[in-house]
């Protein structure tokens, strides 16, 4: 009998996906096909230095989505999903302090941590999940209504779950369970026509539009779903060429011309989509809402601790440069700000420990000479060849800027209320697993590349970044 395994399931997975928001959301067709014009565009334009961050097949097949859940049992349940699609949490976003609007939800993202998995298919989905216990944003007696209304419904059903546990367990289904699976997640993603009760979600709405899409419905849905493109200025001017009304401006780095860092991402603005409603008298009438987008992203170089301090430092002086004199585009100075402060090529941020890379043995040399053991010298003396580590994670600010620009008001909290404390710990303990921290994993990549080429060099110690030996985290904690 023929099998599914986890990677195949998670690939058919990202298909049907992208065939049901097609359906739903027709522009994100349009999205997808000037994405793959501007790849292409790239390819012919660039060659091989298109495919540094990663190779055109990879890059055409990669999405990432979005989906909103209302408590932890939810956000559990879909762990055990994503887990029967080799996907792990991984971050932790809290986006209810975010410039330059907060949003009542603490989210992760799920995604392939291995290498391999990662090239066979990157599909990524960032998952946010509502708190009702923060006051800024609920008070005692409508959290507790959202404490009942949530505890009410029912997303996933049971079948799928079994399947899902199963696919997990045995990192594989038959031909026959596969399609069943692959049928009540897409099921369970798609957006449904049950009416919305208009006074309840009208309540939730004054508090924020992504708390009225979270708790004023009985079921969740694919809130975006992202393809990646390689230059991501190009696609902004093409969709608005097609009549396609985009956000006002790119969040995340800026275009410059250094190195890509992190994620640069943007979107078309939500579009009308009918929904029925329930009246108080119980009628139901026709109305329109605005909760789903197009997202498009065009990723960058991981970077370190130290780059992402910097990174943090460079944000908040094209903050103040905004602040001191509003008016130029964020983008125009933010290249300036970047142009002064972050080293604009690959060899410079990697001597410098501001972003990740992995490390190959360059031909030998053959002069008898012995290879240092400070990772700068090693590539400054010719030793190693420096291959840039994708950033494959998100930005909260990027995250709630997107939102932001496609809420059709500001909502509303009271800042003067006490929040309530959430951390990667919290998330942990809540849904059963551990939410992997990326800088982590972009270290044990890097540290595995060092460990292979100090053995290639037939060096006998470790190689040192800045002062501290690269040395490679194992499972359960510890180095090797």
């Amino acid at each position: 009998m023929s099998t599914v395994v986890t990677a195949e399931l998670r690939a058919r997975f990202a298909r049907r996906l992208s065939e049901l928001y097609g359906q739903e959301v027709p522009a994100y067709n349009t999205l997808v096909d000037v994405s793959h014009e501007v790849n292409r565009r790239v390819l012919d334009r660039d060659g091989r230095a298109a495919e540094r961050l990663g190779s055109i097949d990879r890059v055409t097949a990669e999405r990432h989505g979005a989906i909103r859940v209302g408590t932890p049992e939810e956000l559990g349940q879909v762990a055990r999903i994503f887990g029967a699609l080799g996907m792990h949490p991984t971050g932790f976003y809290d986006l209810r302090d975010a410039h330059p609007q907060p949003i009542p939800v603490v989210s992760t993202a799920f995604r392939p941590i291995d290498g391999d998995e990662l090239a066979r298919n990157p599909f990524r989905v960032f998952t946010s999940m509502l708190v009702p216990q923060d006051r800024r944003f609920f008070d005692e007696d409508l959290e507790e209504q959202l404490t009942r209304f949530l505890a009410t419904r029912r997303l996933f059903p049971d079948e799928l779950l079994v399947l899902a546990d199963r696919a997990e367990g045995e990192g594989e289904l038959s031909e026959t369970d596969a399609a069943r699976f692959l049928d009540l997640s897409a099921a369970a993603f798609a957006l449904s026509s049950d009416p919305v009760d208009r006074a309840w979600y009208t309540e939730l709405e004054r508090i924020s539009g992504v708390a009225a899409d979270i708790g004023g419905a009985t079921t969740t849905h694919i809130n975006h779903l992202t393809p990646r493109v390689l230059d991501i200025d190009d696609l902004y001017a093409g969709m608005q060429a097609r009549g396609v009304q985009m956000i006002d401006e790119i969040q995340g780095p800026p275009r410059w011309h250094g190195p890509d860092v992190l994620l640069r991402q943007t979107s078309f603005r939500a579009l009308a989509e009918p929904r029925g409603f329930r009246e108080a008298d119980g009628a139901i009438t026709q109305g329109e809402l605005r909760v789903r987008f197009g997202e498009v992203e065009a990723r960058g170089i991981a970077l370190t601790p130290r780059g992402r301090g910097l990174y943090d430092r460079l944000v908040a002086d094209v903050d103040q440069r905004m602040a001191d004199a509003p008016g130029r585009p964020r983008q125009e100075v933010a290249a300036e700000v970047w142009t002064a402060g972050l080293p604009d090529s690959e060899a410079e941020l990697a001597r410098q420990d501001l972003a990740f890379f992995t490390f190959s043995p360059a031909e030998r040399r053959c002069d008898g000479t012995e290879p240092p053991h400070d990772l700068a010298d090693l590539l400054d003396g010719g030793w190693l060849v420096a291959e840039p580590i994708v950033y494959e994670d998100f930005l909260p600010r990027s995250a709630a800027g997107i939102f932001a620009s496609n809420l059709s008001d500001r909502g509303a909290m009271d800042a003067s209320q006490g929040g309530a404390p959430r951390d990667a710990e919290w998330l942990s303990e809540a849904i059963g697993r551990p939410v992997r921290v990326p800088e982590q994993l972009y270290a044990e990549q890097r540290a595995e590349s060092l460990v292979r080429a100090a053995a290639a060099l037939g060096m006998a110690g470790d190689i040192v970044i800045g002062q501290e030996p690269a040395r490679l985290s194992v499972p359960g904690g510890g180095t090797r």
